[in-house]
């Protein structure tokens, strides 16, 4: 018998079991399941079902054997995409024929903060007050800098074994903070990636008795904020002469700056300031190497003539669908 542990599509984290038959290695081999919707606000209680379709699977790194996580996205009993079904569309604009012929890569940097869960204060930061000011932090070693690190190990082993392309981690510039990179991944796979890896973080943070937030901007006032910077690029950018791509690319984005903001998470005004290695939420810039500018090109991207370009806008509880293929949309689908 094999468990099928289904994840919702929603930002309520949610999840449900199933037991099958027997292994099963591809999502359209899956039986489409059901849930109360009403219990989760996304359909009324004289029609609760909300239909659940299999899109991605994994392993599970916390039954192991032939168990299995499988990403689903939701539907009405008619077959229609729920309101908070962000995938639907993103999955159409994936398979437009312009976007799946620039084969685009995605690089995602999810950042996330650890707090002791009585006081939802930051981990290792004494409860009612404050470590000493940010520097020593950022990739810190040391059991007075680096806070939760047994959680972050334990997450990147548990992504690597369920197949998620995890590229790295690495703590953050402030305190408690953490970040890990999925990618490089194709298309609508990243996103995929990025909220599996979100689940298993939440799973292993309850085990650890920590509460894990995604919140942009978790401590006001001269502490970094929380984003999910995005790097992207196409077959068009990744190819000879495709430094001018990406500034055709970047000015089209510029063009779309507030479409993008509004998308890109919530309380995002709050970390777009225009400091801490952020630019000002109302204003759209680019540069080379330039931590401050909403998209930054990376100095051999520069030098090469050709590469990626990192979008630092996205808060870090972005949804990854909205996200990368609105991305796509505007850089290769778009015409202003």
């Amino acid at each position: 018998m094999v468990n099928y542990d289904s994840n919702l599509l929603i930002l309520k984290k949610k999840k449900l079991w199933q037991t099958l038959s027997g292994p099963v290695d591809d999502p359209k081999k899956l039986p489409k399941w059901n849930y109360d919707g009403s219990s989760t606000g996304q359909a009324p209680g004289e029609d609760s079902e909300v239909i659940l379709y299999p899109q991605a699977i994994f392993k599970d790194p916390f039954r192991g054997g032939n168990n299995i996580l499988v990403m689903c996205d939701c539907y009405t009993p008619a077959g229609e995409p729920i309101p908070t079904n962000k995938r639907y569309n993103a999955a159409k604009i994936f398979s437009h024929p312009a976007v799946v012929a620039e084969e685009t890569w995605y690089g995602i940097e999810q950042e996330y903060t650890l707090l002791q869960k009585e006081v939802k204060w930051p981990l290792g930061w004494p409860v009612g007050g404050f470590p000493g000011p940010q520097g020593p932090y950022y990739c810190g070693i040391g059991a007075d800098k680096a806070f939760g690190r047994d959680i972050v190990d334990a997450h990147y082993k548990a992504c690597l074994y369920a197949g998620i392309n995890i590229s790295g981690i690495n703590g953050e510039v402030m305190p408690g903070q953490w970040e890990f990179q999925v990618g490089p991944s194709i298309g609508i796979g990243a996103a995929d990636q990025i909220w599996i890896a979100r689940y298993i973080l939440e799973r292993i943070t309850e085990i650890a008795g920590v509460v894990v937030s995604f919140d942009p901007k978790p401590i006001p006032g001269d502490w970094n904020g929380a984003g999910a910077h995005t790097n992207y690029s196409t077959k068009s950018m990744r190819a000879e002469g495709g430094y001018e791509v990406i500034k055709k690319a970047i000015e089209k984005l510029g063009l779309r700056h507030k479409e993008h903001i509004a998308a890109y998470g919530e309380g995002n005004e709050r970390r777009l300031t225009g400091r801490h290695e952020t630019a000002d939420i109302n204003t759209f810039s680019w540069g080379v190497a330039n931590r401050g500018a909403s998209v930054r090109v990376g100095r051999d991207t520069e030098k090469e003539g050709k590469g990626y370009f990192e979008d630092r806008r996205p808060a870090s509880n972005m949804d990854p669908y909205t996200v990368t293929s609105m991305i796509a949309e505007t850089t290769i689908i778009w015409k202003p």
